[in-house]
This record gives C-alpha cells, sequence and structure tokens, in this order.
C-alpha cells in the first residue's frame, strides 16, 4: 500500500512537472518569436502594428514600425503606417511622440499642400491638449501660441482655420491668467517691481479684458494650487532670495 502511494505521488510530480515544462517552453518560444523576426513582407510589420494598436500595446506598435521602416524604408504604406501612429499616440495622450511621427510625417510623406496642412493642423492640436493646466508651463503656452498664429498665416483658408483660431483665443487668456498669477505671487512676497513688471506686458487689444473671467479651479485643485489670489500653504514660503526668480526684476535699493 505504501509503495503504491508513493509510486503514484512520484507519477503525478512527474506529470506536473513534465507540464510546467511544456508551459514555459510554449511562453519563451512566443516571446522570443517577436525578438527573433526579421526579413518580413511590409505588409507583414505593417497588419502586426495595427493589431498591437487595436490592443492598446503602443510600445509594441511602435517596434513594429521601426521594423517596418528599417526593412522596407521606401515602402507605399509607410506613410499611411507614420500617420496612425501619430494620431494613436495622440488618442492615448502621449503628445510628445504624436509630435514626433507629424514631424517624421512632415519631413519625408507630406507631398501635397493638404497632407501638409493636415499634419500641421494636428501638430497645434497635440501642443493644445498637452497643456490641460496652463499654469504649470510658460514656455509650452507661448510656443503653442507661435505655432497657431503661424498656422493662421500659411493656411488663412483651411477648414481647420477657425478651430485654430478657438484655441489661440483661449491659449491668449491662459497665459495673460498666468502673467497676473505670477504678478500676485510677486505681490504676496513683497515684490512690487516684478509684479508691475508682470501686469504690464502687452495683452491683445481686441479682447475686452474688462469681461473676462478667471477661470473657475476644481476644488481638488485648489487646496494646492490655490485660486491664483492666494494659497493655503503660503505661510509656509520664506520672504527670502531663494523663492524669487533670478531673471525677475528686483528693487536694487531695497533688501529682503
Amino acid at each position: 500500500m505504501f509503495y503504491k502511494l508513493k509510486t503514484e505521488g512520484t507519477f503525478l510530480k512527474y506529470i506536473y512537472s513534465f507540464i510546467l515544462f511544456v508551459f514555459l517552453m510554449l511562453f519563451t518560444s512566443g516571446c522570443s518569436k517577436d525578438l527573433n523576426e526579421y526579413n518580413k513582407p511590409a505588409i507583414y510589420w505593417y497588419n502586426k502594428m495595427v493589431k498591437a494598436i487595436s490592443k492598446g500595446e503602443l510600445d509594441r506598435a511602435d517596434n513594429y514600425y521601426s521594423s517596418l521602416q528599417g526593412e522596407h524604408i521606401g515602402s507605399p504604406l509607410l506613410p499611411q503606417a507614420t500617420f496612425i501612429m501619430a494620431l494613436s499616440h495622440m488618442y492615448n495622450e502621449e503628445y510628445l511622440l504624436s509630435q514626433h511621427y507629424l514631424d517624421e510625417y512632415v519631413r519625408r510623406f507630406a507631398a501635397s499642400p493638404s497632407q501638409r496642412e493636415e499634419a500641421e493642423f494636428l501638430k497645434v492640436k497635440s501642443q493644445y491638449l498637452s497643456l490641460p493646466n496652463p499654469r504649470r508651463d510658460q514656455g509650452l503656452i507661448d510656443q503653442t501660441i507661435e505655432a497657431a498664429k503661424s498656422f493662421k498665416i500659411r493656411y488663412p483658408d483651411s477648414i481647420h482655420y477657425y478651430t485654430v483660431d478657438t484655441m489661440l483665443t483661449r491659449l491668449i487668456l491662459a497665459k495673460a491668467s498666468l502673467n497676473e498669477s505670477i504678478a500676485s505671487l510677486y505681490d504676496r512676497i513683497d515684490k512690487p517691481k516684478a509684479a508691475a513688471f508682470y501686469r504690464a506686458k502687452e495683452k491683445e487689444k481686441w479682447i475686452n479684458w474688462s469681461e473676462v473671467e478667471p477661470a473657475n479651479i476644481p476644488w481638488y485643485r485648489e487646496w494646492f494650487e490655490g485660486d491664483g489670489s492666494g494659497s493655503w500653504y503660503g505661510f509656509l514660503i520664506p520672504d527670502t532670495q531663494s523663492v524669487v526668480s533670478r531673471n525677475s526684476i528686483q528693487d536694487k535699493n531695497t533688501t529682503k
């Protein structure tokens, strides 16, 4: 009886070991299959890329795109693949990668004016969408404003003209709001010249600024960022040079 049980236990152990071995072999072969694939037709890499995008695997799709571009640099599928990758990254809020693919598309594949116009519009849109909280990136606001102005000058008859114009208006309002927030900060730390500098920045004359209302800050952000006029942690900010921008205007006759 004891011998029978011992034999059955050993047999089951071999069965489990064999199943585990088969599973590991299938898993590793599946992984190495993607790693070792090369010298495939362009349509093969294109289909792989599209399938990976449909599953939300953009990193894998990037790799398939690289294989398509590396092995078939003259393929007629490459322009469309580049555009698809740009749209996919924009849809997934990966705006820097989206702009990279759009730059590549404009540089290499935008043969007609309409193709270039569409790609340039998507670049402006991508930059605009990457600014959900304008107070956090002054440089990107200025960059996007310039890109929107440039698009309006280059494509005055574009079907996207008024969309870009709306984005530009919102960016101008955001920049003015940001300047006022910076000026308010300098007021709170007793730097009147720096505050006056930001308030004196030239504003668009076609906007009636007396009718512009500040954007409403969600309560969960207002706790940490304030409403532009003050923050709950304001008392923690020391009145020292360390919290003032080295590029700000200061009164040389006073010491703070």
